[in-house]
């Protein structure tokens, strides 16, 4: 899109490094940048390769959402990569899966309590960053000296959560699509049991939890509007006092405003009460009266509904082939078998 006259380009442009990991570089030099380019990018010793993901205004954007200054302090970009960038590029990096594998085996002589969880080598294959998880205080100097003297090349070690290593190392979730953490998600909140609880789900650990072993992130999408929902919603431990006996809530449906309360002495029969009749009850009790039972309240929700079968587009019954043929089709067809034999043998 051609900019109003006399205006500039932002000179400001993202770019995409191995896995999701994204950087702000100047573009001081005025090169014409588009999405998909290869560009070589400063780095504290040499240089790096990586791909633009965003240029133009939306970098400002950007950079104002992750707070990020505009300033003299952002690296900048040396150039359109070469073909004998991409080269030295993609030769390093199909060595990172090996030396990843040694440097495991490294770490586990060693003896040290952390997972090497993957490699990522500078664009000039000068250095090469590896990315730990652990519990505790890891003491890696030694890990260092050894996998120097074993590579041949500078080392530099960063550890990150659980959360940024499934961010890394990508997957698919549970829902059938690519993980939130490694496509679009960039802050990481935590997650706690209660927006479980909240949103009406079952506490099992093994359903709950993600591929980095924590809460999934998803829990909170949806956790404001149900609290929303709840803020004027009776409490799920709430008791109701009739005539005929103190009723516990058994069910509730937040968005549907409806309770299923059931009387201590018979569990299994359960009656539907919207929260409007729930809170009508409530203050009667406070009043210290009660109601004559929970059926004459749940009648009134009790609507038999007409059940009606429309086929706008001429769609025939699923169950058409599960009727039996009757006997008068049955026989009309035997004596139109009948009568073209007796035909055929006349000719």
């Amino acid at each position: 899109m051609s900019l109003p006259a006399g205006q500039l380009a932002y000179n400001v442009v993202e770019v995409r490094f191995k896995n999701s990991r994204k950087e702000f570089f100047r573009n001081s030099e005025g090169l014409s940048l588009s999405i998909g380019d290869v560009v070589a990018t400063q780095a504290k010793s040499g240089h790096d390769i990586g791909m633009v993901t965003l240029t133009g205004e939306l970098v400002r954007v950007q950079m104002r959402k992750k707070k990020v200054t505009h300033d003299e302090s952002l690296p900048k970009i040396y150039r359109k990569a070469t073909q004998r960038d991409i080269d030295k590029w993609m030769k390093v990096r199909g060595k990172e899966e090996e030396i990843k594998k040694r440097s495991r085996e490294i770490a586990i002589i060693l003896g040290l309590q952390m997972k090497i969880s993957d490699v990522e080598f500078q664009g000039d294959g000068s250095k090469a960053t590896f990315y730990y998880t652990a519990d505790e205080r890891v003491d890696f100097r030694q890990l260092i000296k050894d996998m120097a003297k074993a590579f041949g090349i500078r080392i530099d070690m960063r550890q990150i959560g659980y959360r940024q290593e499934a961010q890394r190392l990508g997957g698919i979730g549970s829902c059938g699509r690519e993980l939130c953490c490694s496509t679009w998600l960039t802050d990481f909140r935590s997650v706690s049991t209660a927006a479980a609880r909240y949103q009406q789900l079952s506490l099992n650990p093994q359903k709950l939890a993600g591929q980095c072993g924590k809460l999934k992130c998803c829990l909170n999408y949806e956790l404001d509007t149900y609290l929303d929902a709840l803020k004027d919603f009776p409490s799920a431990d709430s008791k109701l006092h009739t005539e005929k006996g103190t009723a516990f809530c058994q069910k509730t449906d937040i968005f549907k405003g409806i309770l299923w309360f059931s009387y201590k002495d018979d569990p299994s029969n359960w009656h539907s009460l919207t929260k409007d009749q729930v809170h009508q009850i409530q203050e009667l009790n406070r009043q210290k009266k009660k109601v004559q039972s929970l059926e004459e309240y749940a009648s009134e929700n009790y609507a038999d509904a007409e059940i009606t079968f429309e086929n706008p587009v001429g769609q025939d019954s699923l169950t058409r082939f599960d009727r039996p043929k009757s006997k008068r089709r049955r026989n009309k067809r035997r004596n139109k078998g009948n009568n073209r034999k007796r035909t055929s043998r006349n000719a």
